[in-house]
């Protein structure tokens, strides 16, 4: 995994802040594999409750992540209660890492 302790740490830091202690971060994409060079960061964070603001959330966490980890390109994936289970949502389950 291609992340340092302290971006681990910001990443996870920024899902409790934003959607509670209960939240879930994967990490997916290219940044999983250590053999491959550069990539974005993508991420899925999950909530088991219903947002009624989710939109908001889920660009308070990508404003928080831009802070936090510098002007990159950061994808953010926010999936709570009610949203529909999307083919990129089992990859990201299937292929990613916990953080």
């Amino acid at each position: 995994m291609r992340l340092t302790t302290d971006q681990i740490q910001a990443i996870k830091h920024t899902a409790h802040t934003v959607l509670g202690a209960d939240a879930r971060v994967t990490l997916f994409g290219s940044r999983v594999n250590d053999a491959r060079r550069g990539g974005d960061i993508d991420l899925m964070f999950e909530t088991p409750h219903a947002l009624p603001d989710r939109t908001a959330r889920e660009s308070a966490l990508y404003v928080s992540l831009i802070r936090q980890l510098g002007d990159r390109k950061i994808d953010v994936l926010l999936k709570d209660a009610r949203t529909a289970e999307a083919p990129v949502m089992k990859l990201a389950r299937e292929t990613g890492v916990l953080l």
